[in-house]
């Protein structure tokens, strides 16, 4: 008992120091900190001529939408399904906020038929190549100058017979 419990604290003082020592996941180093984030836009009139003054504008000209977060759904995006271009700032929790697209997934029924369905085939495909077991066709073994006569200690004086590998 105390050798398992020794066991559990000991493997619950590792992941204790593998968290501090190593990030959890590539979402640490992908945060992004309070300079990337855009401001709101200006709702003042004081608010609104600073930003004028900023991008060299004229009053005619500026023309601030209401920031409500949701994009102009027939707008060309660049990333449709989360009304997104190029460069443009995520909220980092944006994965929580967004709609799942995944495909619905496939339920255990479905899963355990089409893998003990799989597994039978195979074995009786098995059974099937043990019970009729299929060789390549194999002939004697040919040989060139009339099956090697000299070589394996014809008389040269005699003609050999000629050897046909074929039924016609």
């Amino acid at each position: 008992m105390a050798v398992a419990r020794a066991r559990v604290l000991g493997v619950q003082w590792m992941q204790r120091a593998s968290q501090k020592v190593v990030p959890l996941g590539a979402r640490t180093a992908s945060r992004m900190t309070n300079d990337m984030l855009s401001g709101s836009y200006p709702r003042t009139p004081k608010g609104q001529a600073t930003a004028l003054k900023k991008y060299n504008m004229c009053v005619r000209d500026y023309e601030p939408y209401p920031d409500d977060d949701m994009g102009d759904p027939w707008y060309s995006w660049d990333q449709l399904d989360l009304r997104l271009n190029w460069g443009e700032p995520m909220h980092w929790q944006l994965d929580m906020y967004t709609r799942n697209t995944s495909l619905t997934p496939v339920s255990w029924n479905v899963m355990c038929m089409q893998l003990f369905g799989f597994m039978a085939f195979m074995i009786f495909m098995f059974w099937v190549g043990d019970m009729y077991p299929v060789y390549q066709p194999v002939g004697p073994k040919q040989y060139p100058y009339n099956n090697l006569y000299l070589e394996r200690g014809g008389d040269p004086s005699k003609e050999p017979e000629s050897v046909v590998h074929y039924e016609i």
